[in-house]
């Protein structure tokens, strides 16, 4: 399908995201801006945000809408954490994103290196706010409290699409799996704030969408964001269509008024997308969003 007008990405340039893109090389680190090719990559990094893509950058899973390199992984690097703390610091990043592959060949997933991280950013960067953005860890929760117990200010796990198309898009996840790790998040941290993310444009419908919201709230999410899917290549998942800016605005007040602290929305929206600036943005609404409005 032909793109839309309002789908434009931003031809990377400019200072910042020299002195990041020399960074990440310096450091053999990996971001999901460059590994998942995100529209965003120019803007962000420009404007000094990047998220951090820890324990390599092949993916052991291959979901259908995701740029992501699959196959078999090297084992993780030990100085990794420290290296991101690094960076980090020399950025003087006031948020930072970390986020993974997903790895099933790891026995926990990788969720040891995600709290060595969170603990290494924690100690060079003490007034830096840390964002994680997890595998689902094939439901092991024991992986999930090994983060939350290192203490990052938010938690994200993203459902990626509707309850239906999961065979289609998702055949190595499972909806209610996901929802139980956003669950028990918030059950064994109470005081972190819980994120997801999803896209438009697989074939869903927006009765679909509304569902996933409602549950998302009965976990206890509070910060939401969907985008336009957009097809890695002629190989992966099709686009179904192109939402307008407009039905964004739209999906963004009904998640406003189902409860979420803050719902971004619109064409190019990612997970990680004015990351800095959704975490404000949800603490205004944490008093509100306490207390869902639509009828359970």
């Amino acid at each position: 399908m032909r793109k839309p007008p309002w789908i434009r990405a931003r031809i990377p340039t400019g200072e910042n995201y020299e002195k990041i893109r020399s960074l990440v090389r310096q450091k053999r680190l990996h971001t999901v801006c460059a590994e998942a090719l995100c529209p965003n990559l120019g803007e962000c990094w420009e404007r000094g945000a990047a998220t951090f893509l820890i324990l390599g950058g092949i993916c052991t899973r291959d979901c259908r809408f995701c740029g992501v390199q699959s196959g078999k992984p090297e084992p993780p690097m030990p100085e990794e954490a420290e290296e991101i703390a690094d960076a980090v610091s020399i950025l003087d990043l006031k948020h930072v994103v970390i986020t993974s592959v997903t790895r099933d060949d790891l026995p926990d997933g990788g969720a040891a290196l995600f709290a060595r991280t969170i603990r290494a950013i924690r100690q060079r960067s003490p007034g830096c706010r840390i964002e994680t953005l997890v595998p689902d860890f094939r439901g092991n929760m024991d992986s999930v409290a090994a983060i939350l117990d290192a203490g990052p200010d938010i938690f994200g796990h993203n459902m990626e699409t509707v309850r239906r198309l999961y065979p289609l898009v998702r055949p190595q996840a499972g909806y209610l799996r996901s929802l139980k790790v956003l669950r028990n998040a918030k059950e064994l941290l109470p005081a972190v704030t819980v994120k997801s993310g999803i896209m438009a444009g697989l074939g869903e419908s927006k009765e679909e969408i509304l569902e996933v919201m409602k549950d998302l709230i009965e976990s206890g999410c509070r910060v939401l964001t969907i985008g336009q899917y957009l097809s890695p290549s002629r190989s992966h998942f099709p686009v179904s269509r192109y939402y307008s800016p407009n039905e964004f605005d739209e999906l963004k007040m009904i998640g406003i008024d189902l409860g979420f602290g803050w719902v971004e929305a619109g064409p190019l929206v990612r997970s990680s997308y004015h990351a800095d600036e959704q975490a404000r943005l949800a603490e205004r609404g944490a008093m509100r969003a306490d207390k869902p409005t639509w009828n359970a």
